[in-house]
């Protein structure tokens, strides 16, 4: 159910709890729109796009309890970004977004009105919920103008570099194709060209023949660990069948994949010994919008920045200047863990 904020800024409600609320509460806070501008620039170098956004350095960062902008609105407490006294699950465009100008768009993604859960901690139906939310955001940003891609996110811990505690994530319609995706689309091109496979769907059927790096398979999704993974923990979880984006998987896609996303983030935050919550960093990898959305299939990439209990991998040279990766430990590591720490 959509409201407008008192700036203009759209807001979504995605309710599971009966009786559905009507949603008659309007944002009296009076903002005005804020003065955002954003532009991005071309890497001549590595051709390679940089958004630049000088009025996200005065964002908020790890306010009080007290002045949680993401809690409900609650009497006699501040009013926040969502004037509901409670929710669900809510979307919402950022106020600080990355993109502005009417070129591109940041949501922002309430997984919870509890400021102490994570999205490990949630139900299978609030997981739906969230499912439902990405999809639906997914499908109505894809048909933005200009929008080459759509992906959702979470950053979860501070050690990753997150702003607000609460739990949530976020979505960027993209005005152009990043890094990551370029180089995606060059590799997918290039199997398709020389095999006629799809090079993602080929690379999960190897794995499952191989099964060495395997973490779970179910009847419609299967997680594993890349052959070549960058960090000290790292996944993909991926769809069997052929699917470009999360608007386009099924009724039983879905409901499994609340079961299984939900059981491999506790996995994550039992990796470590001794570490209640894992710092890692998720996202929806989408075809593109248009132009090589056949070369695309939807993907999750899941991977934390810590090494150890107490200890991060830090980018320094090789990685941060050469894009040359080191990993402290090995693949078939990692996915041995993750077996291991399966509930029983």
């Amino acid at each position: 159910m959509p409201i407008r904020l008192s700036d203009g800024r759209e807001l979504i409600y995605f309710d599971d709890r009966e009786p559905y609320p009507s949603r008659t509460e309007t944002d009296n806070r009076g903002l005005e729109r804020p003065d955002t501008h954003s532009e991005i620039r071309l890497d001549v170098l590595t051709g390679e796009y940089v958004a630049m956004a000088a009025h996200r350095m005065d964002r908020t960062y790890l306010p009080p309890a007290n002045e949680n902008p993401l809690a409900p609105t609650r009497p006699g407490e501040p009013p926040t970004e969502i004037p509901a006294p409670d929710y669900d699950v809510v979307v919402f465009e950022n106020r600080f977004p990355a993109f502005s100008g009417g070129t591109g768009r940041c949501e922002v993604v309430c997984f919870t009105s509890d400021p102490s859960a994570s999205f490990a901690t949630l139900s299978e139906r609030r997981a739906r919920t969230v499912i439902e939310a990405w999809a639906d955001r997914t499908e109505a940003l894809s048909a933005l103008p200009g929008t080459r891609q759509v992906v959702c996110f979470e950053n979860r811990g501070e050690e990753i570099g997150v702003t607000l505690t609460h739990p949530h994530g976020q979505i960027y319609a993209y005005p152009y194709l990043p890094a990551r995706t370029q180089s995606l689309l060059r590799q997918a091109g290039a199997h398709r060209a020389a095999t006629g496979g799809s090079l993602l769907a080929d690379v999960l059927a190897d794995e499952q023949r191989a099964d060495v790096r395997m973490v779970l398979r179910g009847e419609q999704w299967s997680a594993y660990v890349p052959l070549a993974a960058k960090w000290p923990l790292e996944l993909i979880l991926a769809p069997h069948r052929d699917v470009r984006d999360l608007a386009e998987l099924t009724g039983d896609e879905r409901a499994e994949l609340a079961v299984v996303y939900l059981d491999l983030l506790r996995r994550v935050d039992r990796f470590f010994p001794g570490v209640d919550r894992t710092p890692y960093i998720s996202a929806w990898h989408q075809a593109p919008v248009g132009e090589d959305r056949e070369l695309g299939r939807l993907h999750l990439q899941l991977f934390s920045v810590m090494r150890a209990p107490g200890r991060l991998k830090f980018l320094a040279g090789s990685e941060s200047a050469l894009g040359a990766w080191i990993n402290d430990t090995t693949p078939e590591r990692i996915a041995r863990r993750l077996r291991e720490v399966a509930e029983s």
